[in-house]
Parts: C-alpha cells; structure tokens; sequence
C-alpha cells in the first residue's frame, strides 16, 4: 500500500474546495522498459484499492491480469474511508476529521484525483483500463476526459449514466442511514444501524429473487421464525458495518447518482460515447437487476469499436466478481485478438 499526497487546492464539481488530497493506492508488478503495461483497475463502492483481494481469479499471480506481466494499478477513490481522502480524514484547516462535513463529490472528481496520481506516478499510457459497476463509471469518465492516455478498455456491469432505477435504490439506501438517529454525528461510529439497513437492500439488488431462493430457502416448513433469509441479510449487513463508515456510503451513492457522460458537455450521450475510440470489451450478467443488459447493450451500440459479451450467471450484479473464469475467458480471448491486430 502506498500513499500520494497532492498538497495543492483540490476544486471539485460542486463548486468546492479540497485543501490537498491524499490517494491511497496499491501496485504490483513492474513497469517495463516501454511503459506499455500498465493496467489500471478502478474499484466500485466499498472495495478498496487491494484489487488482488476482491477481484481474485482475475487479477493475481497466474491469473489474467498476472503481475509477472503487467503494472497493475488500483487507487482508493476519494470520499471512501479506506485511506483516500473522506469523511473519516482530518481536515488540514481544522486539525479535526471532516466527518458529515465532507463535501459533496461527483465520479468526475474521482476521475481528476486518479489523473493526478497517473502523472505522479510516471505513467504516460494505460494499456488497459477496467472497471466494474462504479468502477465501470469511472472508467468512461476517465476515457471521455483524457482519452489519449488510454489503449483498451474493458467495462463490466455498467452503463453511460445512473438510471432511475439505480437513483431509486441510492435513495432508499440514503434514507435508512438518515433514519439513524446518529448518522450526522462526528463519530467513526456515527450511522451503523442506518449503514447495516442500507446494506440489506443493497444485497436485494446484487444478487436476485433465483439466487436468494435458490441459496436462503428453510426446507423446514414448520419454522414460524428465525429463516436463513433472514440470518443472511443479517450477516452482511454486519460485516460492511463493521468495515465501512455510514456517511462515506451516504456520499458515494450520491456521486454515483451524478454519472452521466453527457453533464456539462454540450453533446448527446451517443455523440459522446461515440468518441470513445479505445477497443472495448462490454461484459454484462443476463440476471444483473442493478445494470441489466440493455445499459451494456446501449453501450456497445455506440461505442464504434466494442464488443459485447453476456455471461449466464444466476449471481446477479455481483456475477461481474464472481464469475471470474467466464470473464477471464472472455478477457483473455479478446486480448488475444487485439494484440494480433
């Protein structure tokens, strides 16, 4: 793990201002003699900058995206609490963390404060940028603000801009964390029952009805209490309480509410997308309910030089970690072909 600290003025879209940032990030691997194997993954909601640790089978030694092979490169996005500049960060002018008076971020800022650490860290070309779900959001921004940087481009779960059904569920989520009486409190504590909420409806739009029944039903049909289902929501909303802060979550969903390529562009969306010249790998999960196929196919659709490729899996949004060996295969085939051409 290593850390940069930008000790300049940080402007963000919402008008304000950052006195320095500090970006937590990991490497592995070696930049070669050429610079020409940096692959830069970038992470969604409450990862962190470890890519090795939750996205294995992908990205490790032996896998894919081996280290023997490339420079890999992940950063913590700003606004989360897992070392990057947050809410949980002490605040230079008031010696005091930020807690809820954290500014408002936008995927954009994240994409300016990733800029920053790629110039810092010597890299004048990313032969592969990827990324997921929100990690999925940073990469288009990043391709439409400094496309000449980038080689290829590898998206899954993910789409142009938050669809109302994306900002509906943020909003619910948000609303049990402010139904905390606690979670505007400056404490590393501030929010957890709301958090734990947020969390369990977040797992009804990672996964899905299948999976759920498949995986939680009690096959006692005597029970009146105490079902798996429950136990199981129970249990991971534990686990990203105990990990993760309330109002970075409250934060990030609104930043993810934010993306659209088109804001403040004076183009369409397609126009945009069109612009994207990168040879791009689009992968979807036929039973995602969070970033269903349509938002990839649209993607693919403009997006001149993409492919698509649609994985059956019974996972749901989460399919895009899970089915690593689908998405290896698919990943490893089409470079393959693009390094051919």
């Amino acid at each position: 793990m290593h850390h940069f600290t930008w000790p300049h003025a940080f402007e963000l879209e919402c008008g304000k201002t950052l006195p320095e940032i500090t970006i937590t990030y990991h490497t592995y691997g070696k930049l070669n003699a050429a610079k020409n194997n940096v692959v830069w993954v970038c992470h969604a909601l409450t990862a962190n900058s470890d890519a090795v640790t939750w996205w294995p089978g992908l990205i490790g030694k032996d896998y894919i995206i081996d280290p023997e092979r490339y420079f890999i490169v992940c950063a913590n996005i700003i606004g989360s609490c897992y070392g990057s500049t947050g809410p949980l960060s002490t605040n230079p002018e008031t010696g005091q963390p930020y807690y809820s008076d954290f500014p408002m971020l936008t995927i954009r800022d994240m994409v300016h404060a990733h800029i920053l650490l790629r110039k810092h860290l010597g890299i004048e070309n990313i032969y592969l940028l990827m990324g997921g779900s929100m990690g999925g959001y940073q990469v288009l921004e990043w391709c439409v603000i400094e496309p000449s940087a980038i080689s290829k481009v590898f998206l899954a779960a993910t789409s142009a801009t938050e669809s109302a059904w994306g900002i509906a569920i943020h909003s619910s989520q948000r609303l049990a964390i402010e139904a905390d009486s606690t979670w505007k409190d400056h404490s590393k504590t501030a929010g957890q029952n709301g958090l734990k909420a947020a969390r369990a409806i977040g797992i009804l739009t990672y996964r899905n009805y299948g999976i759920l029944v498949e995986k939680q039903t009690d096959h006692d049909s005597e029970k009146i209490d105490n079902y798996k289902a429950v136990s199981y929501i129970n249990h991971q909303g534990d686990k990203l309480m105990k990990r993760f802060y309330a109002y970075s979550y409250w934060l990030l969903t609104k930043a993810m509410d934010s993306h659209h390529l088109a804001r403040g562009r004076k183009k369409k969306l397609e126009t945009i997308l069109q612009e994207i010249n990168q040879p791009t790998l689009i992968i979807g999960i036929n039973s995602d309910i969070l970033c269903p196929m349509q938002e990839l196919r649209f993607l693919a659709k403009h997006i001149p030089n993409s492919r698509i490729k649609e994985i059956d899996s019974a996972y749901g949004h989460d399919g895009f970690l899970v089915e690593v060996e689908k998405i290896s295969a698919s990943l490893l085939e089409w470079i393959n072909e693009e390094n051919a051409d």
